[in-house]
């Protein structure tokens, strides 16, 4: 997988091929989703599980349209491709105030004010069916899962995500993986450095499923402890509602599947990281702060965003570009591959 598709991928504008309709949003959205290629590696790939996390789909889109033209070849003889761009189209229109079309980078006070998303226990990315008798997951899930189910087995699953601020680039990966993926930590470590960002480094001890691997890696989170959090925090309503993940449904219908979840911050927070906590001090001053300027920005005028843009501004916020996103979001799948 040569590190120069990265650009052409990106940069790919060809019209978009039609995809299969393989279900609908709870508000009669289509979901389109693509199988392309015949290569002997099995890749999943999914964006869109929430709703403000959108350059995993824009970035999925490209990815369509370049394995479908005559540049995306070598791809499709290399691995049989399962990409579903957007999950979530009712969380798309919903958050559609801020995520500007094209936009190169995204305007953090037009995210504070306008940003949705589902709570926990409603998100897609822990709503996927328990087998073949759950009928109670959204139908997003359902139809993804029937989806997977179709080109079963895979080698590799990725979850496109994204964080709202970090100080870098964070990779989620497969724990029981993790052994064999030194030379893929190292080599994402130096590129994701070479263009002079930061990884986000954080150590959590297992909440929610999150255990710090190395320097900006940790495993994927799961739903089992996500339901022990909530029991944890006597909220069992909220507790029940969890399903598998796209990770573990994936892996459910494979075996030892190695999964990956990219998570590219919208916006990059100086300083976090350099005590890992927890908590991250640097990282809770950040949280302070952000919720503030939100409070401020919903239901303000012009004067009073204006105000908070230049706090923001004088604070060292600053948006990461969609196109950097882009391309770690495809160094971490190339670099799965290479497994």
């Amino acid at each position: 997988m040569h590190t120069l598709h990265s650009r052409r991928i990106i940069a790919c504008e060809d019209p978009p091929p039609p995809g299969e309709e393989i279900g609908r949003s709870r508000r009669g959205r289509p979901i389109l989703a693509y199988r392309i290629g015949d290569g002997p590696l099995r890749v999943s790939l999914i964006g869109g599980c929430h709703a403000d996390e959108p350059v995993g789909p824009r970035f999925l889109g490209r990815l369509v349209r370049f394995l479908a033209g005559p540049s995306g070849s070598e791809l499709r003889r290399a691995a049989t491709w399962s990409v579903i761009p957007h999950v979530n189209p009712d969380g798309a229109k919903r958050n559609a105030a801020w995520q500007t079309p094209g936009a190169e980078r995204y305007d953090f006070v037009s995210y504070l004010r306008h940003r949705v998303r589902e709570l926990p226990g409603d998100d897609i990315e822990f709503g996927f069916p328990r087998g073949e008798d759950d009928l109670g997951a959204r139908p997003e899930n359902r139809a993804a899962w029937e989806f997977w189910r179709a080109g079963a087995p895979y080698h590799l699953h990725a979850s496109m995500h994204g964080m709202s601020v970090a100080a870098g680039p964070y990779f989620l990966v497969e724990r029981s993986w993790w052994p064999r993926l030194g030379e893929m930590a190292d080599a994402l470590t130096r590129e994701v450095e070479g263009a002079g960002y930061s990884l986000h480094d954080v150590q959590r001890h297992g909440e929610k499923g999150f255990h710090r691997l190395g320097r900006g890696f940790c495993s994927r989170p799961d739903s089992r402890a996500m339901r022990r959090h909530f029991l944890d925090l006597e909220d069992p309503g909220t507790a029940a509602r969890f399903r598998p993940s796209s990770m573990e449904a994936v892996r459910s219908l494979s075996g030892d599947t190695l999964t990956l979840v990219t998570e590219m911050p919208l916006f990059i927070t100086p300083g976090v990281g350099a005590e890992l906590g927890p908590p991250d001090p640097v990282l809770v001053r950040w949280r302070e702060r952000i919720a503030g300027w939100e409070a401020r920005i919903r239901g303000a005028g012009s004067r009073e965003e204006a105000e908070v843009r230049g706090e923001v501004e004088r604070a060292g916020l600053a948006a990461m570009p969609v196109r950097d996103q882009m391309r770690f979001q495809w160094a971490f799948i190339r670099a799965g591959l290479g497994q």
